[in-house]
């Protein structure tokens, strides 16, 4: 039997994290992430449900994402409450703002869904059944044949995959059938959960639309031409003269929801997860024989990275000790590796860590997560100076600090400072030379050298603060000179030198409070020498475009 998964995505950028035994592990960020994430949707199927949305609201609002076709932007996928207001895929996207003004609207991801369903098939065939293979871009396909007694049964087994999909975030539909072209139709084109008897799916599915099997668009046109709506009714015609009139491409798709022609499926296979160990006949307790051990563990895992094309960028190094309880110690790394003497260097000086109790009876090292790793391409770069390579230096202080505290800056298009950069991965491409227009951005126009994102024409602190810190006991001359004095964290700063102001109005388009809002920022030393940025709020002259009082936004090296 084959059970048809359908629409396994997720509209949101978050990842649902493992619950339970049955959950699969999803990413990333995967994607995680280091940083903070854009939404993004996902354009599988029309039939969505996101938890940020659901949660602390009665009715969700109506979600589509949307891609752009020619000069046309179109709805790629609408959610079950954008369908009942009649947003479906190929509706224009002003069509249906029009029609639902509190619309939420997404940029489609495609690259993104099907990775994210790969991820899926992939989890699946580990825990639910050894065959797994994706349909299209929206579905799955599960042969359950023999599988589906270790979950209870066919019924039971549908229901916890539904609940799993659930708790992912997606809303699925599922049927079970013998046959893949069955199930595949009526996931399809029913409304819950189906579950056909063996040897009923021909009858089940006299009812459905043609569209259940799987053909292209001219033959969907060619048989509403005819007249021919169900799949009974091309059932009940001879063989010959469907052949005759329809083509093969017709027929083959009949056989195949039928049974009278096979269908092998292309299941995914998943990558065995790579692992070293080593076991001891009796237990070791002393850091130095960790040390010994570890060497060749390090080593072995490098031949196998090897053998798999792969470099390490996560490892856990576990320590199983003779009281059956473990102890654990993550690394991660900020670009692939497969070097030994950097990958010990890394577990080894944790080594103190490891609390040994009564011994340890054996040592694990396993391969987290990894990264493809080729050859190197040198060519032209012989001739070039080479410049040192930082990743050691950054996995040495990620595995010390942190990760989420090792991050550098990219510039962001925006003249609001403390929205002008944002985190970037240590180890991440290098920020473009100039900001990248759209198309149809009047800026293109300008035909001027673009400046630099990182070579603004007024100096930026060397360090910003996270927020603006307010000032006390300023004194300073309206509308345009710099403080004389200024109180910050309780120390009064005499001004000896200022320069400014530089005006930065608000972003309107962003926030409409910022219509009016004015910032006026000084460069100013104090008499220690200590060089400050700081502002004011609003021009000094209309109370509309601030309250007149003082921050500091950030220090000069």
């Amino acid at each position: 039997m084959v059970a048809r998964v359908c629409d396994a995505a997720a509209p949101g950028p978050e990842r649902a994290e493992r619950d339970g035994s049955d959950a699969p592990p999803t990413r990333t960020a995967a994607s995680r992430a280091r940083v903070r994430q854009q939404d993004r949707a996902r354009p599988a199927r029309p039939r969505y449900k996101a938890a940020d949305e659901v949660s602390g609201q009665d009715r969700p609002r109506p979600l589509v994402t949307v891609h752009k076709i020619g000069s046309r932007i179109e709805i790629a996928a609408a959610s079950r409450e954008a369908q009942a207001l009649g947003l479906v895929p190929g509706t224009a996207l002003t069509q249906a703002r029009a029609a639902v003004p509190d619309l939420d609207v997404r940029d489609a991801d495609p690259d993104g869904d099907r990775a994210d369903l790969l991820r899926l098939a992939i989890a699946l065939a580990r825990r639910w059944c050894p065959v797994v293979a994706v349909s299209g871009s929206d579905g799955l396909f599960l042969d359950i044949t023999g599988t589906a007694h270790l979950h209870g049964g066919e019924a039971a087994l549908a229901r916890r995959l539904l609940r799993l999909l659930a708790r992912l975030g997606v809303a699925a539909q599922l049927a079970i059938a013998d046959t893949a072209g069955a199930a595949w139709g009526l996931a399809r084109q029913k409304a819950t959960a189906a579950i056909v008897p063996p040897r009923a799916h021909g009858e089940a599915m006299t009812t459905l639309h043609v569209a259940a099997l799987r053909l292209d668009d001219a033959a969907r046109e060619l048989l509403a031409r005819l007249g021919v709506d169900t799949v009974g009714e091309l059932m009940a015609m001879p063989r010959a003269p469907l052949v005759r009139r329809f083509g093969r491409a017709i027929a083959q798709r009949l056989d195949q929801a039928t049974g009278a022609a096979p269908e092998p499926l292309d299941p995914v296979v998943p990558v065995q997860p790579i692992a070293v160990t080593r076991r001891f006949a009796e237990p070791i307790a002393t850091a130095e024989a960790i040390g010994h051990w570890l060497v060749g563990l390090v080593d072995d895992l490098a031949v196998e990275l090897a053998e798999a094309g792969v470099g390490a960028r996560a490892l856990a190094f576990v320590a199983a000790r003779v009281d059956s309880t473990d102890q654990v110690i993550r690394v991660g790394l900020a670009r692939a590796s497969r070097d030994p003497a950097h990958l010990l260097r890394l577990i080894a000086r944790r080594i103190e860590e490891i609390d040994v109790g009564y011994g340890l009876d054996a040592l694990t090292l396993h391969l987290v997560r990894a990264d493809p790793l080729g050859p190197e391409a040198l060519g032209a770069a012989l001739a070039e100076q080479q410049v040192p390579d930082l990743a050691p230096l950054v996995d040495t202080l990620a595995n010390r600090i942190g990760p989420a505290r090792l991050w550098r800056q990219q510039p962001v298009e925006s003249d609001v400072p403390e929205r002008s950069v944002t985190p970037l991965d240590p180890l991440g491409p290098a920020a473009a030379e100039g900001l990248r227009l759209k198309l149809h951005d009047v800026r293109q126009l300008d035909r001027r050298t673009p400046d630099h994102p990182w070579h603004p024409r007024w100096p930026r602190p060397a360090r910003l603060l996270h927020r603006p810190e307010p000032l006390d006991n300023v004194l300073a001359e309206l509308p345009d000179r710099a403080p004389y004095r200024f109180t910050w964290r309780g120390r009064q700063h005499l001004v000896h030198q200022s320069d400014g102001p530089e005006r930065i109005t608000g972003e309107w388009w962003r926030r409409s409070g910022e219509r009016d809002a004015v910032r006026d920022y000084f460069r100013v030393e104090d008499s220690d020498g200590h060089r400050f940025w700081l502002f004011r709020r609003g021009d000094g002259e209309r109370a509309e475009t601030g309250d007149r009082s003082w921050y500091i936004h950030g220090t000069f090296a």
